[in-house]
């Protein structure tokens, strides 16, 4: 809203100063910081409203140590991370952007989810909480709004340029063509692009539509769930978000930039680069809340956050064509959700061939298993961190390692 009253100013009154909101690295900047202000100025607040309301943790007892002292913390911390995503995209995006749109819808939609997950847990007294049938229906709903937006929306587009363009030049004085297109990057191979359509034997756009939407719902899913799955200690959760979204500011600023698009290789998505507002209020909630949700925890994000930012990274790497980098750049996710199919599978498996179920891992997800070594927990956390940054790193060489 801030971008359309300075744009106004600026070319009614000439204000000095206005000008400044037509630079993303501006808004971008801004939008990080009045994040952070957002959650650790109301964060503490939200905490007081949760422990008044006596909205705590239920735990159940894993054997797990200091586990038990958690109990009570106040949950559906999740709130104020998404106030502090919400309230500066608000103010410094430009909201006609289809992209950011569809942010907003996710991040609201699976936060709701969320929310009467942890709701019915805290105030209903039911440790199940909301059947795992409704999650997935509305994880699906989120995927099938998405995909058929990406897919049909005339606004979502990829630009071809008849010649590169080249530094000084703009792309108003370019020959180029904004063509619909299911093409997405493979990482790590030279010829790293590769288009959907391919995938389908006949010419049929319905069909074609079909494949991509199912894509689209299985990572929105696998993603929003492997967040949830994360967090399961301290700080884990919210520290790789903001580490994966760090990352994917970096890749939307590149997408939605001629110049670096073309020096690096890469697809150049028009109004890509107005996704940087929302990843960098993205990360600055999430280091906000990590104030609050570092060991030992004040609070915990619940369901409320964990679903809506699982999902919010699908569907950024998405719109920015590079969902096919998931298994990189959100490995941490990927490996505690893996950790969970593995111990499940395994011991079905077990006690089907051998009358007793056996473990591939002490405790799964994975941060349960070193826990059960007696690795304290803020150690854990941060060794996650660490590997998430070289996770982060490998993500962003891929645009260069072919």
């Amino acid at each position: 809203m801030l971008y359309y009253l300075f744009d106004y100013f600026d070319r009614e009154f000439d204000l000095i100063g206005a000008g400044v909101f037509q630079y993303i690295s501006f808004r971008a900047g801004m939008a990080a910081l009045i994040s952070l202000l957002i959650t650790i100025i109301f964060g503490q607040n939200l905490i007081w409203m949760l422990q008044k309301k006596q909205v705590g943790e239920t735990i159940r007892d894993l054997g797990l140590a200091g586990q038990l002292e958690k109990k009570g913390t106040p949950t559906m911390g999740g709130l104020i991370i998404i106030a502090g995503i919400v309230v500066p995209t608000l103010l410094f995006a430009r909201l006609e952007n289809i992209y950011v749109i569809l942010l907003l819808i996710t991040i609201l939609f699976l936060g709701a989810i969320g929310f009467l997950d942890d709701y019915i847990k805290v105030f209903k007294k039911d440790k199940k909480g909301l059947a795992g049938k409704f999650k997935v229906f509305g994880q699906i709903a989120v995927g099938l709004i998405v995909g058929l937006t990406l897919y049909f929306n005339e606004n979502v587009v990829v630009r071809q340029f008849d010649e590169a363009p080249q530094r000084g030049q703009t792309e108003e004085v370019l020959s180029y063509e904004d063509v619909k297109s299911t093409t997405t990057t493979i990482p790590f191979v030279k010829d790293n692009e590769l288009d959907y359509s391919k995938l389908n034997p006949t010419e049929n756009d319905l069909i074609t539509a079909a494949i991509y939407v199912l894509i689209v719902i299985f990572f929105v899913t696998a993603i929003s769930n492997g967040a949830n799955i994360t967090d399961g200690i301290d700080g884990l959760a919210a520290g790789t978000s903001a580490i994966i979204g760090l990352t994917l500011a970096i890749l939307a600023y590149i997408s939605g930039n001629a110049i670096f698009a073309d020096y690096l290789d890469v697809m150049f998505i028009p109004n890509s680069g107005e996704l940087v507002i929302f990843c960098t209020a993205f990360v600055g909630a999430c280091v906000g809340f990590l104030w609050y949700n570092q060991y030992p925890a004040q609070v915990f994000m619940g369901d409320t956050g964990s679903l809506a930012l699982g999902g919010t990274i699908a569907v950024l790497a998405l719109v920015l064509r590079k969902e096919l980098l998931i298994p990189v750049l959100c490995g941490i996710f990927v490996i505690e959700n893996l950790s969970v199919v593995l111990q499940v599978s395994y011991f079905k498996y077990t006690k089907k061939k051998y009358g007793e179920g056996r473990r591939i891992f002490l405790m799964s997800p994975l941060h349960h298993h070193y826990q059960k070594k007696n690795i304290p927990e803020a150690k854990i956390t941060t060794r996650f961190w660490i590997i998430g940054i070289l996770l982060a790193i490998m993500a962003l060489a891929t645009l260069k390692l072919r």
